[in-house]
């Protein structure tokens, strides 16, 4: 590519937008050229309006930019959002509405049928679905989100076992207090201590996955007919979420095949040599004490999922542990993947 893409990032200032900053300060594709968020943040220079909370730098020229209302018509076609929930539903419509291509991390269009729920290495065909929002939404533009982050980690992990027959699954997590924004969780609840629910997260990993790992058809995305129980926990880790899953499966061609099959496991971003795509997926670590969040959570930038401890497991069949970087391929990661998907499919043109 001779000139990369202009974009921009709606909720710039928050926890997510910060990290899109970060992934995309040396994309070779894309280059942040619009900055949106809050009333209360537009007008100013993005350097005062952030309290900057990444390890690394922020960059100088995203830093001199002025942040604008998060309104369509001025911002590049292609926006990424890392908007909250209680104001992204409204307005990534609205940019959707008006011609603008929306890469979102929020939650409020993930389960409409029309709206791809996307993990490339997954389900990539899935994005098809982009071309019935111009005719049932009569959008000239449209929006992509990626899966909540507890649900890309197990979704992930399944996904290589799709050929086995996929039933039921329990997963209870262990989610990193990052998750949940900045300040997130007061210091007293969560140090020492374990938080049994993460609200809303149930919910979303059990509907979810199975939209994900389900069939793209004219009508909409139907869903995977698989089984999901899950329980949300918060405990004290910075990044990386940790789950613990049990799965039943239709057929059972033994446990060496299964740890070969997450090996093996890829995707379109690997096949495309997408710019943020890891070399491997999914990243089986055959140590019995891991994976760990603090030894394995920045695994190939953030983006790589790993996977350990699978061993029979006396109620479903089989267990295994599950973790990857919540921000990054939980969150910010994920976005900026799909958009590189999109660019070699041919939507943004």
């Amino acid at each position: 590519m001779n000139r990369k893409i202009e974009v921009g990032i709606l909720g710039a200032t928050g926890t997510v937008g910060q990290e899109f900053i970060a992934q995309l300060s040396d994309h070779p594709w894309f280059t942040v050229t619009w900055v949106g968020a809050s009333e209360r943040s537009a007008g100013k220079t993005y350097r005062e309006a952030t309290p900057w909370r990444l390890p690394v730098p922020r960059p100088d020229r995203v830093a001199d930019m002025v942040v604008e209302r998060v309104t369509p018509g001025q911002a590049p076609k292609l926006v990424f959002s890392g908007l909250d929930a209680s104001v992204a539903g409204e307005v990534e419509t609205a940019f959707a509405e008006t011609g603008h291509v929306v890469v979102s991390n929020a939650r409020n269009h993930r389960m409409d049928p029309l709206v791809p729920l996307v993990i490339p290495e997954v389900n990539a065909d899935h994005l098809q679905l982009l071309a019935a929002q111009g005719t049932s939404k009569g959008w000239s533009g449209g929006i992509v989100t990626n899966p909540n982050c507890s649900t890309i980690m197990l979704a992930m992990a399944l996904a290589p076992l799709r050929p086995f027959g996929l039933r039921q699954v329990i997963v209870s997590t262990l989610q990193a207090v990052s998750g949940g924004g900045y300040p997130g969780v007061a210091s007293l609840d969560i140090v020492g201590n374990v938080v049994p629910i993460v609200r809303g997260e149930e919910e979303k990993m059990e509907t979810e996955t199975k939209k994900i790992l389900g069939q793209a058809t004219p009508a909409g995305a139907e869903p995977h007919p698989l089984v999901v129980s899950a329980s949300t926990t918060r405990v004290p880790v910075i990044n990386g979420h940790t789950e613990l899953a049990s799965v039943a499966l239709e057929t059972d061609p033994g446990q060496e095949a299964l740890v070969r099959a997450m090996q093996e496991f890829s995707g379109r971003p690997q096949e495309a040599d997408l710019p943020s795509a890891p070399p491997r997926p999914i990243v089986y670590m055959h140590e019995d004490d891991r994976p760990q969040p603090r030894l394995d959570a920045d695994r190939d930038g953030g983006m790589a999922v790993c996977v350990g401890r699978l061993r029979p497991c006396p109620v479903l069949g089989y267990k295994f542990v599950t973790m990857g970087h919540n921000t990054v391929r939980g969150a910010a990661g994920a976005a900026v993947l799909n958009a590189e998907l999109l660019k070699v499919d041919g939507a943004l043109a």
